[in-house]
């Protein structure tokens, strides 16, 4: 059996702090079949399937700006196993197609022991075939699009909080 010691490996961690509760935070990340309606450099997030556990195998597709100022950007796809952990507000996805097959990624969604605020953190971790293909991952495509993921739901949720309490799951209603 081969070992997979010599592989080169990609550990990369990025967090924004939200003023917005925890819990808020957690009920807009988590329902990841929303994000191409949510996020606006997401292009899809589509579930394809569930496993015996109801977690969904989501496509995925998300623009990478090239020039932003000209709103050119370069598509990046990959499909994901996903599930959240509600006791823990912890989101997991596990990248099983796609040019970053294998890689794991983790939100943590930190109470810092407040109720109106938290801090959440990305972890991804990778490991390819290839030689600087992490790195080259990290720089070009899991930093820029999991930097503006996380910008826009620092927006939304600090929005949402400001706005008047409602819950952002509950279906809008208008009135006549």
């Amino acid at each position: 059996m081969r070992s997979n010691a010599w592989r080169p490996w990609m550990h990369s961690e990025m967090s924004i702090d939200i003023d917005a509760p925890p819990t808020l935070v957690f009920a807009l990340a988590r329902d990841v079949e929303r994000w191409a309606i949510l996020l606006p450099h997401y292009v899809r997030s589509r579930a394809r399937d569930r496993d015996a556990w109801g977690r969904p195998l989501v496509d995925f597709i998300a623009r990478r700006p090239l020039v932003a100022t000209l709103g050119i950007g370069l598509p990046v796809a990959w499909r994901s196993r996903t599930w959240n952990e509600p006791e823990t507000l912890r989101l997991r996805f596990e990248h099983v197609a796609g040019a970053t097959r294998g890689m794991s990624v983790v939100w943590d969604i930190d109470t810092r022991g407040r109720e109106d605020a938290c801090r959440v953190t990305i972890r991804h971790e990778f490991s390819p075939r290839v030689p600087g293909f992490a790195r080259f991952v990290d720089r070009f495509f899991t930093r820029p699009i999991a930097g503006r993921t996380l910008a826009t739901f620092k927006t939304l949720a600090e929005a949402v909080d400001s706005a008047d309490g409602s819950d952002p799951t509950a279906p809008t209603h208008q009135t006549p």
